[in-house]
């Protein structure tokens, strides 16, 4: 049967000469003509990359134009350093022969050649630097995991590894929240991470821990508020003594942080409104509501006091902190989540389930648009939180037909019974230890 399917493959697919020309393109975007020339200098693209624990990284590539003989000098993108190509080789199953030339059409393997990367071109002449493949449309990938290496000690190795993934696969992606301190891995599918943890598992010998990724949720204020504090400690010798009187304010949804100094007549002295600054973001980085980053707020120090002998930086930091939580406490702090923008693209009989599924998750459908073959365009707004396991809801009602995108819209008050929930699981330390 193998033979019998050569044969026709033979007989009927288009040789390299006849098929469409590659599509590449310069710098500008100007199509670039690459033509299946044996004679003319070599142009090679490098569709696949691999990083094998025992041969090191190997770059799997197609020739479109030239011929590839041993030991030749080659440029990699715009490098204007050569490699030596001394043992190109093809692919034949889980082995590899190495050969004296390949030709265009030929599927060829080069091997611990470090600058190798995806979508990577090979080119023998200088004219080609600044050539590429039109890139090609990948899925976004949607399914996420948080993971940390099972062994302490592990942390080094897992950020190497997944590195090595990410060059191999253009449909991974890392993220890593500073706020949370969650390194997030996402793919198309529960069972394309699986594969990719088992990989690392078997391949790279390392374990990890994994579960569902935390939402980012933030908290802000809602109404103007002043708060004081005083920090004084005596314990003998020199103490400790800062006053601090602030106001806050509430800003637009994703203005940020402002601090501003309006002391006069050198109530706290200039060198200690850095450390009044400090508290304050500290208070802000900690929360208020449930433990979560407080932003958009203007912070303005108008007043206070210090001693001579007394005030040092600590103290000043500690009571920045005491009177930014104190003015919380009073301007209605409250906890917003994510919302996010979806984009649902299904069979347009599943209209219907898919949209009432939406609204069951505090989602809203913004617009739809029916598309070739049958297919409907949903888009709408949900929030994050309500989209966990999504993917396999999606894959029910559509029988596998569907598949769905999402970018960050902003944020928005959570429901109150929701907040209650998240205050409830969160203790707030307000004293200094």
């Amino acid at each position: 049967g193998v033979d019998d399917l050569i044969n026709v493959m033979v007989r009927h697919l288009p040789n390299p000469s006849e098929s469409n020309a590659p599509l590449f393109t310069d710098e500008e975007g100007n199509d670039v003509n690459i033509t299946a020339d044996p004679e003319l200098p070599l142009v090679a693209h490098i569709f696949k990359v691999v990083n094998d624990p025992y041969i090191g990284k190997v770059g799997v590539f197609r020739i479109h134009q030239g011929t590839l003989h041993r030991d030749d000098q080659l440029f990699v993108n715009d490098n204007k350093k050569a490699i030596k190509i001394s043992h190109p080789m093809i692919l034949q199953g889980k082995e590899t022969t190495e050969v004296r030339e390949l030709v265009p059409g030929d599927i060829g393997v080069v091997s611990k050649i470090e600058e190798l990367v995806f979508d990577s071109v090979l080119h023998a002449s200088h004219e080609h630097d600044n050539i590429r493949m039109k890139p090609l449309s990948f899925p976004k990938p949607m399914f996420g995991l948080a993971i940390s290496p099972a062994r302490r000690g592990d942390e080094g190795r897992l950020s190497d590894i997944l590195n090595k993934l990410l060059s191999e696969d253009p449909t991974l992606e890392l993220e890593h929240d500073t706020t949370l301190n969650e390194t997030v891995l996402r793919g198309l599918s529960a069972q394309h991470l699986r594969s990719v943890l088992e990989r690392m598992a078997a391949q790279f010998k390392l374990e990890v821990n994994t579960r569902t990724p935390r939402i980012p949720y933030r908290e802000t204020i809602s109404a103007n508020a002043e708060g004081h504090a005083r920090h004084k400690k005596q314990t003998g010798g020199a103490g400790q003594f800062g006053e601090v009187y602030l106001r806050i304010e509430p800003k637009e949804r994703g203005t940020g942080f402002e601090f501003v100094d309006e002391v006069k007549g050198g109530a706290i002295p200039y060198n200690f409104i850095p450390a009044v600054e400090k508290g304050v973001r500290d208070a802000l980085s900690t929360g208020f509501v449930a433990g979560y980053p407080i932003h958009d707020v203007r912070v303005v120090v108008y007043d206070g006091k210090s001693h001579p002998v007394d005030s040092k930086e600590v103290a000043f930091v500690s009571a920045g902190r005491k009177a930014m939580l104190d003015a919380l406490s009073k301007a209605k702090p409250t906890v917003l989540e994510p919302i996010v923008e979806i984009e649902i693209v299904a069979p347009d009989t599943c209209m219907g389930d898919i949209t009432g599924d939406l609204s069951s998750r505090r989602g809203q459908v913004t617009g739809t648009a029916n598309l070739a073959g049958g297919m409907m365009l949903i888009s709408g707004t949900a929030p994050l939180s309500e989209l966990d396991g999504y993917a396999a809801r999606l894959n029910a009602i559509t029988q596998g037909a569907g598949s769905y995108s999402m970018e960050l819209a902003g944020y928005a008050p959570v429901p109150m019974q929701r907040q209650m929930e998240l205050a409830a699981n969160y203790q707030r330390k307000d004293d200094d230890e």
